[in-house]
Formats: C-alpha cells, structure tokens, sequence
C-alpha cells in the first residue's frame, strides 16, 4: 500500500512586528494628523495593531515619541549646517574647486541646499517640528535647539553681507527669516515621490533666493 505524502508544514501567519522606526515613524503620522496633544499613545498601537505595551516597550511615554521625532530633524538639520559652517565639500562662486577657505556666500548656499535636503528626507519630522509651540519641556527644548541653528544662520548671512555677496539694504535678521521661511515653506507643499526630486527643488530654491539677494552694484 502505498504511503500517503506527507502534509505541506502548516503556515502560521502572527502579527506583523514592529522595530523602533516604525512606531516612531506612525506616531509622527498621527501627530501630524491629529496633533501631538489629541493622539494617546493607544491611538499609535491601535494604527500599529499593536497593544500599548507594545509600544512601551518601544518608548517609556508619548512624551519619549515626541522627543525622539524631533531629535531627528534637528539632528538632521545641525549636521547640514556643521558641514555648510565647516566648508567641506563647498565649491568657489564660480562653481570651480578651490584650495582657499570657502567664503560666507559659498557656506551660506550649501546651508540652505543641505536643509532642503535634511528636510526632504526627513518631511514630517520637520513638519512637526515646526509646529511645536513650547508647550512642554521637551517641546521648549526643541525650540532652543531651533533658536541655535538661526542664530548661525544668521551669522552666515552677516558674514556674506560684509563680503559684498548680498544686497545690503536689507537688514540681515530679515534676510535669514525670509531665506529659511522659503525652505521651511515646502513642507506645505513638497510631496516625496512627486515629479520634483530633492535636486530641483534644492537648485530651485536656491536660484530663486540668491538671484534675489545678489547685490546690484555687485553685479
């Protein structure tokens, strides 16, 4: 009698896991959605088809998932402009290499191509960073990590207004906010995946910016 084949294992399908980036990743979704004070950390495991302990397990508190989310833009954004303030890798106006230090101009303009990029790669966690208003510590801290970048920011600008490489009848406060307002602006519209990748729209920002603040008596 011949033997009966033996059955295929049976395939047992549980739930889905989730790593530390996943969850922060929905819980910056829902905060961005629903803002950070009307999510609860059960509204993160529910979307997740996770228990709440399971998330714990993940972060100590909803407070622990802001912090993180917003470690990760300004982490982003400080390293783009340790390497703008730095020089390296920073070409002449003239788009030529170069052995000389970099000048203000030339840092200033791979600051805000590297926010552009910072803030393209990491969309909703800038997205939520820049609507957090103080109301927490983590929230206060946040800001002062904020207050920080603009303040050397600005010094960039001060620095390629003295160069001559900026118009100078305007004030340089007001040069940094309008310059960093138009990046900060894309994540209203900007959308990953689109038909404009992150090279366009570096290069269109920063056309759109430095040709409007090249100095004419310069020119």
């Amino acid at each position: 009698m011949p033997t009966a084949p033996a059955s295929a294992p049976v395939s047992r399908r549980g739930r889905p896991g989730h790593d530390r980036a996943a969850v922060l990743q929905r819980a910056v979704e829902l905060f961005n959605r629903q803002g950070y004070d009307a999510t609860s950390v059960g509204d993160v495991a529910a979307a997740l088809g996770l228990t709440k302990s399971a998330i714990y397990h993940h972060f100590p508190s909803k407070e622990a998932l802001l912090s993180a989310a917003l470690d990760e833009a300004l982490d982003g954004l400080e390293a783009a402009i340790d390497r703008a303030v730095a020089g390296s890798d920073v070409l002449t106006q003239d788009e030529g290499p170069h052995t000389a230090a970099p000048t203000a101009y030339a840092r200033l303009h791979r600051a805000v191509e590297e926010s552009v990029h910072v803030l393209v790669r990491h969309l909703p966690a800038v997205t939520l960073l820049l609507r957090v208003r103080g109301n927490s510590a983590v929230e206060t801290a946040a800001l002062d990590r904020r207050r920080a970048l603009d303040d050397r920011l600005g010094e960039l600008v001060r620095a390629a207004v003295k160069e001559g490489a900026l118009r100078h009848d305007l004030p340089p406060d007001v040069i940094t906010r309008l310059v960093f307002g138009t990046v900060n602006s894309l994540t209203e519209w900007y959308r990953p995946g689109g038909p404009v990748g992150a090279d366009e729209v570096a290069r269109f920002v920063t056309t759109l910016v430095f040709d409007g603040l090249a100095d004419g008596d310069r020119a």
